[in-house]
């Protein structure tokens, strides 16, 4: 009996060390992959870059299609070195991306200011978001289907307001993503914590995702709110 216990409570001090030193090496990955987002961002803003503006939907299904190939990719090389290149190619395409909503918003007169503070606010939501996850003793894994089902609205809900062009609906997706992103955060991390996520390029992925989406709704919502003209 004390010897089954004593193997038990062996097994999970090294499986949690090991989830440990996993999210230690995702968050060394995160921080490198925002050099070639911020590379990607330097670079669109600087030539103009546009992806199909003149049509917004076909613009939308190819930076899908482009995105899926690379997450085909990343899963199929997470085991080796080229994992790690293909995710920064990743991440320098979604600096890309990002790059025409920074430059409308260094449009304004304050729009410097306004991207410091959403990087700011988005850095502050990782950092007590990861910080619950991490001292919590509250399991959030039942949280992922509630998630993913609140992620495929805004999905479906920004693909119709491209059509329908309403502000209220805009607004609404931006709050209702950096909500659904902040926990999802918190489920991620403590995925990789418990054990559930094992490797530290997916895990970047993931991350990487939630806080890309993050800084990108909170960078839109202060244009609004906060962009000067003057």
């Amino acid at each position: 009996m004390n010897q089954q216990f004593g193997n038990t409570y062996v097994t999970g001090e090294l499986a949690q060390a090991a989830g440990h030193r996993v999210l230690r090496n995702t968050y060394w990955l995160l921080a490198l992959s925002m050099i070639p987002s911020i590379l990607g961002a330097w670079l669109g803003v600087q030539f103009n870059f546009t992806f199909f503006a003149g049509s917004p939907f076909v613009g939308f299904m190819a930076f899908m299609a482009i995105a899926f190939g690379f997450f085909y990719a990343i899963e199929k090389t997470k085991d080796s070195g080229w994992g790690v290149a293909v995710l920064l190619g990743f991440t320098f395409f979604m600096g890309l991306m990002l790059s025409r909503l920074i430059g409308h918003t260094l449009g304004y007169s304050n729009g410097g200011t306004l991207v410091m503070t959403a990087f700011g606010g988005t850095a502050s939501i990782l950092g007590v978001m990861a910080t619950v996850a991490t001292v919590s003793k509250r399991d959030f894994s039942g949280m992922g289907r509630w998630l993913f089902a609140g992620m495929l609205v805004i999905l479906l809900a920004a693909v119709a307001n491209i059509f329908l062009q309403m502000p209220a609906l805009y607004l609404v997706v931006s709050v209702l993503a950096i909500g659904i992103f902040s926990a999802y955060i918190l489920y991620d991390v403590q995925q990789v914590l418990n054990g559930g996520e094992t490797n530290y390029i997916t895990a970047t992925l993931k991350i990487y995702i939630d806080v890309y989406n993050i800084f990108a709704n909170l960078l839109s919502l202060l244009g609004i709110f906060g962009g000067s003209r003057d």
